[in-house]
C-alpha cells in the first residue's frame, strides 16, 4: 500500500450534511444539514443527549445513517468504512489502548494501513515531538497524566495525515490552566496542518477561544450558526 507523504499542511477539506437521518428507540436525527468549509475550526454545542456525539460518530462511519448524505469535500463517504474517509478522531475520554505504549497509540492507525515501519518510525517521532510528548513514547496509558493523554490521543488521530479532524469535548477532563493550554496546542495543530475542524464542547470559552463558526443542535437539530466567535 501508497503511504502519504511526509508533509505537515496537507490539503483540508470542508463536511458536509446532507439531509441526515438516524433513528435508535426515541431519539431521532432527522434532517440535518449543515456544512463546514474547508479550513474551518468547527464548534458543535447543544444540551447533553441532543445527538452531538451520534453525529460525529456518523461522520467518522462508526454508526450507519438512516437516511442521507456525508461529504468529505466532494466524496460522498455515507458508505465508505471508517479508515478510507481521511478523517482524525479524538473521543471524549481518549480510548488508549490500555496494553499499548504511547509509541504504538500514535502508530497504530498507521500499521493497520501497513505503512512501512521506517515510515512509521519517523511519523511518530514527528509528531511526538510536535506535539511534546517525545519523552512519553515508552510509557503506557496508566503512567500519563490527563492532558498527556489527550495529546497522545490527538496525535494518534493526526498519524494518518486526516484533511477532517474530529473532536468529542477533548478539554472536558482538564482543570482550566490545562484547557488553556491544550486549547492553544489545538489551534496551532488546526493552523499548521491545514485541517477542517469540528469540535464538541458545553464550553462558550473554548468556542470562543477556537472557532471559527459555532453550530448549535437542539432535539436533534442543527438549529443556528454563528459566524467568527472568537479569534479564528
Amino acid at each position: 500500500m501508497s503511504e502519504p507523504s511526509a508533509v505537515s499542511g496537507q490539503r483540508s477539506a470542508g463536511i458536509r450534511f446532507d439531509n441526515l437521518s438516524w433513528h435508535a428507540g426515541t431519539f431521532r436525527l432527522e434532517g440535518v444539514s449543515f456544512s463546514v468549509p474547508a479550513g474551518n475550526y468547527a464548534v458543535l454545542m447543544g444540551r447533553t443527549g441532543c445527538g452531538k456525539t451520534t453525529l460525529l460518530e456518523i461522520l467518522c462511519g462508526l454508526r450507519r445513517p438512516a437516511g442521507g448524505r456525508v461529504l468529505i469535500g466532494e466524496r460522498d463517504v455515507t458508505a465508505l468504512p471508517p479508515g478510507e474517509r481521511g478523517i482524525g478522531y479524538v473521543p471524549q475520554d481518549g480510548a488508549m489502548f490500555p496494553t499499548m505504549t504511547v509509541r504504538d497509540q500514535i502508530g497504530f492507525a498507521l500499521k493497520i494501513r501497513h505503512w512501512s515501519a521506517a515510515t512509521i518510525t519517523a511519523r511518530v517521532q514527528e509528531l511526538s515531538g510536535q506535539l511534546g510528548v517525545a519523552h512519553l513514547l515508552d510509557r503506557l496509558p496508566q503512567h500519563l497524566s490527563g492532558g498527556e493523554r489527550q495529546r497522545v490521543a490527538l496525535g494518534r488521530a493526526l498519524a494518518a495525515k486526516p484533511s477532517v479532524l474530529l473532536l468529542d469535548e477533548p478539554l472536558s477532563a482538564l482543570d482550566e490552566e490545562l484547557r488553556d493550554e491544550l486549547a492553544a496546542l489545538l489551534k496551532r495543530v488546526h493552523r499548521e496542518f491545514g485541517l477542517t475542524a469540528l469540535h464538541i464542547t458545553h464550553s462558550r470559552r473554548e468556542a470562543e477561544q477556537l472557532a471559527d463558526v459555532v453550530f448549535r443542535m437542539e432535539a436533534g437539530q442543527v438549529t443556528a450558526a454563528q459566524a467568527k466567535v472568537g479569534g479564528g
